[in-house]
């Protein structure tokens, strides 16, 4: 869009918006009630805002298990055991443009909950760099006829 300044035409130069093929968001947590009300919650947000949501799935949950003594010097029998679950949910979003995925997870990680965890993936499209070409037909029938003989 041209604009004036002083006399002068300037052309605003307009920066490309970067195209994601997926958004993996992943939340993690200790209480799995959380994570699932949270995933609804996103997916929902995904919906206000015309986001096709592709897949959304729980990974397998990991345990960390500590056993120690009770006590420094204590005996063997007087142990104790420390148990932590990790539980996850995977939410996978399907063609976004990059302001939309900027504007989407701000929104979720905002109402992100206490003691959540998030990670998001972002795989994005890229464009064929100018020295890669596809072959013209002048070079597919040369490789025909050469494979021929």
């Amino acid at each position: 869009v041209p604009f004036q300044k002083t006399g002068q035409t300037m052309e605003e130069e307009e920066e490309l918006d970067k195209l994601y093929k997926y958004v993996e968001v992943e939340v993690r947590g200790h209480d799995p009630a959380v994570l699932r009300s949270y995933k609804w919650y996103a997916t929902e947000a995904a919906k206000m805002l015309n986001i096709t949501v592709s897949n959304t799935w729980e990974p397998k949950k990991v345990h960390h298990r500590l056993t120690l003594l009770k006590a420094p010097f204590g005996k063997k029998k007087h142990m104790v055991q420390y148990e932590a679950r990790t539980y996850f949910q995977v939410i996978q979003l399907k063609h976004l443009t990059g302001s939309t995925a900027d504007t989407y997870l701000e929104y979720v990680q905002r109402n992100l909950p206490e003691g959540v965890a998030m990670k998001v993936t972002k795989t994005s499209l890229e464009r064929l760099p100018d020295y890669i070409k596809p072959p013209t037909q002048a070079e597919s029938s040369e490789r025909t006829s050469t494979e021929a003989s």
